[in-house]
């Protein structure tokens, strides 16, 4: 088929792509965790972005390089990690264009001699099987890809490429349009969408047939462009004449040389071969008649018209050898073109240095200098020396040479006359044998850019002492106008301060602090006013304490004590004081007061809880756990557990012996329980462990078929047990101790905590790294906190906060969170943790964002935004209160990189002067940003230092102004440290879904199946790639499975780790070492060779992704009923639509309906239509009945009659509603968890807001929907009700994942977005 006849395809597919182009999201493709992203560049697509440059110039290669190579050292700069691909196919594409033809082969060389850069040249095309492998094997993230070539077919190429990458799940980011700043590339990004992977597929074959088609089109190309110039010479008959006339210069020069003089000979002498060649063809096939003979040849160069020109160019590259950049840029501009003869033959030449450039790599072993490979040409240099030896040589002016150059230039002109060999070329000089002009005759030939006058530009000179030290020594170094000069006079002089009062009224000006809504007038008197302000107070203490279960705390100002060392033990008894004494028995009399009283309450409980776990262990083991949660006694506590293991070794002999009768397969979740209990007694309570309690846990053990761990807890059971081993396989879960607990006990693994209490923290017994952050906030040091989600780091917040609240009535802490609504939820956490009386005027906290504020600068702790912090830091008149802060919390600091106001975050990270702590759980650089932040505290601290040798200098001068008060209250420690903790308190398992025979399928995926082995060989393991437990053992297997040979096989099998020997309880950091040791291994495979196995490791845990899953919108509900059949909700479902977020949950709620409505019984609706007319009946005859009453005397038969009214309407509404009461199948939401006067409360608050009734609907089934466009009340409403576990479904944008505290047990993400990146992903998790 020829090209033609896909015309219509070709079409078809051009406009699918052009459909998606107006879809594309203009974003940043870099963010932090770039690393994690490898992605493609096209190359020549890089190369046509870079050639329509608007500032390049024709001819200017080394500006070309530049553009090239200022473009990758951005991307590399940003972190990026990329290869460069050019595909063999795509060269047909340049035959038209013979000039980009050599400088794309120059490019190809120059990045792969003179750059680090990975550059890939192996694959013949884009549908060729190698790329697909290479691919799969790289998973790259997008492919940088341009949208428009040079001519249609090279548009085409690129349109293939776009199809196939999607095709291959890779997103296609064009080059054009792009943008960058300091830390971002901003470009347009079109995703791989399961309808462009459909298309790919069905027209497959089509697809292939038309890219055979379109490179047989641009092969014809070729034919028709390289036979006007080379006559009847083919390709390969070129390729052989480069490399032997690549080899004679070789012998020519056998020491080597540099590529522009190699290039330059090489090119002249072959094109000079050529065109003789040329010459002796056109005579043989033109006419015998003499006039015939003559036209042809005055329409063609003669040969010596091309030696001249051959000269000229000699000449040019001698002087790009010698003559520096600077001068070369001074070049006069020369606007005529080449005639078109002249042209015909340059373009002969770019396909000669195309041959010797393609060629160049096959002489290994010859000494030749690549560097200069961006800098072979400079037409415009060549231009100015033919435009000077036709014009101004002619007229007398003379240009003398030099020795240097003109030996230069007569060395490479006798080389090209020893390789052209055929024929005489003729001596170096003259240059201009021949008096054809090569340019064409222009008015105006010289555009003299040189002569032009420049503009002296320079900074404005001004004087400011700040300035000057923030700049330092740079400032020397940079131009000043003069003063005098036109444009500096020329300015308006300003005043020096701007006005703080209106210019008549005399009031202060107004700020955006002015103009922002106050919540409620804080000095009202008004009783509405003061009403509001109460509930205001009562339902954030009611949102404070759905956040967290503790209670309020009663902060009283103390006087500063000296710290504590918290680090040293505490001294004996001897040396306490009585007071110490009396203090501590009281507390022991106290706490022994209450383990009575839990005692009594176990007894009590204990029959109950007995009985339920007989019934239901699962039911029984949660009201035990419940218990063990509210109780504080460690003897009470033993005894719990004690009777929970031997109710779970009564519930799994049992269970056990009913296998035999009908039970195919063991419920391991009973072992696992019992298995749970064992560790708590062996680790908690181990001091309290009895001969005969030691002989029960040797007996479970013994049970589950773990014998040798009780032999090592109990030899003499063991040893007595006359068990047979028929019983035994029996009772045994099948597998080792070690793997048993890895695999089912994942997230049941105990962690190592600290046992000794520290004074400073009462709720619980904070972790070295923890305590690491108080001993911060007491030397009043400043902090960059990286931890993970839900991992302890935002108590130290709280902790400062309570310390400057201690310390006096007028220091102030500044919260700063990105969004309003952590904002709220922060607000109510503080206010429901602490009271404090305050003077009058004052309260403890306040709040102010760009919507409305709050008490903000009469609390002491203000939570707020990053950019209404920095009003009020920037507020001339705001100052005073500036003065007071103590402590700067930055919550969520990872937006210091954001798209969307970083540089506020940044210019509050250097405008304070008090400590700070930066909090985040996802920071891909923090050494990078502590060291910055130090940097800033050393400016800080000079500062400081030279205010205070200015109070000094005052004092002793007799000044009495009160310096020392404002001074000494900023006295702070410089130090800036880093505070890292990578382990998290619970275990992430990642799921693919996807829709398969119409019903929802869940694939495990491992972490190592996102991983390649070059990513591990360059890079390890990402730092926050981590494994569960079962994931561990899952890896384990793999790489057992695919080396047979394995030698380290029995080593790291889990039941001989080093680290699990003689273990009864398998601790989380146990596991850790595990993993680590895996990781360390497979690396270790990579590196000595073992490739091929390592990646069918990583293959064999790749899960089967094959189906898709973009039917998942109609599917939503489906997959919502499917986790809650699986026991994972409440569930948080993220999308990046909030059309998408809205409607998804509706869907849910739809499904619900439609499903109460099939299960509702038939008559069911006229039952309750029945009612509700018999309910209106009676209304109406009880009202009746009143007014009857009224009129007349109250006699005992109406009374009577009354109450039946009042009876029968109570039945009738009760009935009513018991018919119309959602089924608990039909809703999500726990009636359970939410008290009806609480859910209520909740509800009110809604009432009159614009999604209320709407959100009040959607929780009543247990579905919710969260995103920044809601009113403050109604995320409010979604957030407590799922808290509490009312509702269990909730769809919402990532804004939800900026610190809001919404626990749950899935996160799906159910839509892609260019959004989920790296940082994003981490940041949900």
């Amino acid at each position: 088929m020829g090209f033609e006849e896909h015309t219509e395809f070709l079409k078809e597919m051009s406009e699918l792509i052009l459909n998606e182009m107006p879809k594309a999201e203009y974003s940043s493709i870099f963010n932090d965790f770039v690393e994690s992203d490898f992605f493609l560049i096209d190359g020549d697509s890089l190369l046509v972005t870079c050639i329509c440059e608007k500032s390049l110039k024709q001819g200017q290669d080394l500006h070309f390089f530049y553009l090239v190579e200022r473009y990758l050292v951005d991307l590399i700069n940003k972190g990026g990690q990329f290869a460069i691909v050019f595909f063999k196919d795509a060269e047909y594409a340049y035959f038209d264009f013979p000039e980009l033809l050599s400088l794309r082969t120059a490019l190809i060389l120059h990045l792969q001699h003179n750059n680090t850069i990975d550059v890939r040249t192996t694959f013949s095309g884009c549908l060729s099987k190698e790329w697909e492998t290479f691919l799969k094997e790289s998973c790259p993230y997008f492919l940088i890809v341009a949208d428009e070539g040079l001519n249609h077919l090279q548009t085409q190429l690129f349109n293939f490429l776009i199809i196939q990458s999607w095709a291959m799940k890779v997103n296609a980011v064009l080059s054009s349009g792009q943008a960058s700043d300091i830390l971002r590339l901003y470009a347009y990004f079109m995703p791989s969408k399961h309808s462009n992977r459909v298309f790919f597929k069905e027209n497959k074959q089509q697809i292939e047939n038309a890219y055979k088609a379109l490179n047989k089109q641009l092969k014809e190309c070729r034919v028709l462009a390289f036979k006007p110039l080379f006559g009847n010479l083919i390709w390969d008959n070129m390729m052989e004449e480069a490399r032997e006339t690549i080899s004679l210069l070789k012998q020519l020069w056998p020491e080597g040389s540099d590529i522009r003089r190699v290039l330059c000979v090489i090119s002249c002498s072959l094109s000079l071969r050529m065109h003789h060649h040329f010459l002796e063809n056109r005579k043989k096939t033109t006419s015998c008649q003499e006039t015939n003979i003559q036209q042809g040849e005055s329409n063609c160069l003669s040969l010596q018209e091309i030696e001249d020109l051959c000269k000229l160019h000699c000449l040019s590259v001698v002087f790009l050898l010698h003559l520096p950049l600077p001068q070369r840029a001074c070049i006069r501009s020369i606007t005529s073109r080449w005639i078109k003869n002249i042209q015909a033959f340059l373009k002969m030449k770019k396909w000669c240095e195309h041959f010797i450039l393609s060629n160049i790599d096959t002489f290994e072993f010859w000494n030749l200098n690549l560097i200069h490979l961006c800098d072979l040409s400079d037409e415009l240099l060549l231009k100015n020396i033919a435009f000077y030896y036709e014009n101004e040589n002619v007229q007398g002016l003379q240009m003398s040479l030099g020795d240097v150059i003109m030996k230069d230039y007569e060395y490479l002109w006798n080389a090209v006359s020893k390789l052209v060999r055929k024929f005489d070329v003729g001596q170096p000089f003259p240059l201009r044998t021949t008096k054809l002009n090569f340019l064409k005759k222009n008015p105006l030939t010289i555009k003299d850019s040189s002569k032009e006058k420049m503009p002296s530009l320079g900074f404005i000179p001004m004087s400011s002492e700040v300035i000057d030290k923030f700049a330092g020594d740079i400032l020397k170094d940079l131009p000043f106008l003069k003063r005098d000069d036109p444009r500096v006079t020329a300015l308006v002089k300003h005043k020096e301060f701007d006005e703080l009062l209106h210019w008549h009224s005399r009031r202060p000006l107004s700020d955006d602090y002015d103009r922002t809504k106050r919540q409620f007038d804080e000095k009202s008197r008004d009783p509405y006013v003061l009403r509001s302000v109460q509930k205001y107070h009562v339902f954030q203490r009611f949102y404070g304490s759905s956040l967290e279960s503790i209670t309020s705390r009663i902060i009283v100002t103390q006087n500063i004590k000296p710290k504590k060392n918290f680090s040293v033990p505490k001294s004996k008894k001897a040396n306490e004081t009585k007071a110490e004494i009396i203090a501590r028995e009281n507390k022991k009399r106290l706490l022994a007061k209450e383990e009575l009283k839990e005692e009594e309450k176990w007894n009590v409980l204990s029959f109950s809880i007995e009985e339920k776990m007989k019934e239901n262990l699962n039911y029984g083991i949660q009201n035990l756990e419940d218990f063990l949660k509210s109780c504080k006694s460690n003897s009470v506590k033993y005894r719990v557990e004690m009777t929970g293991l031997t109710a779970c070794l009564k519930a799994w002999k049992e269970h056990c012996r009913s296998q035999g009768r009908g039970e195919n397969t063991k419920d391991l979740s009973i072992a696992v329980q019992m298995m749970k209990r064992i560790h708590s007694l062996m680790e908690k309570y181990p001091e309290l462990l009895q001969e005969a309690d030691q002989q029960l846990i040797a007996r479970c053990l013994k049970y589950l078929g773990f014998d040798d761990l009780a032999s090592s807890l109990y030899p003499t059971e063991v040893a007595g047990d006359d068990m047979k081993e028929k019983k035994k396989n029996k009772y045994s879960v099948g597998i080792g101790p070690i793997r048993f607990q890895l695999q089912y006990m994942g997230h049941h693994l105990i962690r190592d905590e600290r046992k000794d209490p520290d004074p400073r923290v009462q709720d619980f017994i904070p972790d070295t790294w923890q305590r690491e952050l108080l001993d911060v906030v007491d030397n009043n040091e400043s902090a960059v906190i990286v931890a993970p989600t839900s991992s302890g780091k935002t108590y130290v917040s709280y902790y400062c906060m309570e310390k400057v609240l201690k310390e006096s009535q007028e220091g102030v802490v500044v919260y700063v969170a990105p969004t309003k609504a952590l904002v709220n939820q922060v607000a109510a956490t503080v206010q429901n943790r602490y009271t404090k009386t305050m003077p009058d005027g004052e309260c403890l906290c306040g709040v102010f964002t760009r919507d409305y504020r709050h008490n903000a600068l009469n609390c002491q702790v203000l939570i707020t935004v990053p950019a209404c912090l920095e009003i009020l830091l920037l507020a001339p008149h705001r100052q005073k209160w500036v003065k007071r802060i103590r402590y700067v919390i930055f919550d969520e600091v990872h937006c210091l990189g954001g798209e969307i106001g970083a540089e506020i975050w940044e210019h509050l990270l250097v405008m304070i002067r008090c400590p700070f702590l930066a909090l985040s759980a996802t920071i891909s650089n923090p050494e990078h940003l502590t060291e910055w932040l130090q940097s800033v505290k050393r400016y800080w601290k000079q500062a400081d230092s030279v205010i205070e040798q200015n109070i000094a200098a005052k004092r002793s001068a007799g000044s009495r102004a009160n310096y020392h008060k404002d001074y000494s209250q900023r006295k702070q420690s410089y130090k800036v440290r880093l505070v890292l903790y990578g382990e998290r308190y619970n275990d992430l398992e990642k799921h693919v879904c996807s829709v398969k025979h119409n019903d929802i399928h869940f694939e495990h995926f491992h972490p190592c199946a996102v991983l390649t082995t070059d990513h591990i060989e360059r890079y390890g393991f990402p730092s926050d790639l981590i494994l569960s437990p079962r994931e561990t053992i899952e890896l384990y297997d793999s790489m057992f499975e695919c080396w047979e040979s394995w030698p380290r096989a029995q080593e790291l099998c889990p039941e001989n780790f080093i680290h699990f020997k003689n273990k009864i309880v398998i601790k989380k950091m146990d596991a850790r070492k595990y993993e680590e040791s895996l990781k360390a291994e497979l690396a270790n495979w990579i590196k000595n060779g073992n490739v091929e196995e390592a990646k069918m490791v990583l293959k064999n845990l790749s899960p089967d992704l094959a189906l898709s899953s973009e039917n998942m919108t109609q599917m939503f509900p489906l997959l919502v009923e499917k986790l809650k059949k699986m026991e994972k909700l409440p569930a948080i479902f993220f999308l990046f639509n909030l059309g998408d977020v809205e409607n998804r949950a509706k869907s849910v709620s739809t499904f619900l309906k439609n499903k109460q409505e099939r299960e509702r019984p038939p008559k069911a609706d006229k039952e309750a239509h029945d009612m509700a007319t018999k309910l209106r009946k009676v209304k109406k005859s009880i009202e009746k009945q009143k007014t009857i009453e009224e009129k007349s005397q109250k006699k005992p038969r109406k009374m009577d009659k009354s109450l039946i009214y009042e009876a029968e309407h109570d039945n009738l509404l009760r009935n009513l509603e018991k018919n119309l009461e959602i089924p608990q199948e039909c809703t999500y939401a726990d009636q359970k968890a939410v008290s009806t006067e609480m859910l209520q409360m909740v509800f009110d608050r809604v009432k009159f807001t614009r999604k209320g009734a709407e959100l009040k609907a959607l929780a009543e089934r247990g579905v919710g929907y969260h995103h920044s466009a809601l009113n403050f009340k109604e995320k409010q409403l979604v957030e407590i009700l799922f808290r509490k576990g009312f509702v269990r479904v909730v769809t919402a944008t990532g804004t939800l994942a900026l610190g809001i505290n919404m626990p749950c047990k899935s996160v799906v993400f159910a839509q892609n977005s260019i959004y989920l990146d790296a940082l994003n992903y981490r940041q949900v998790l």
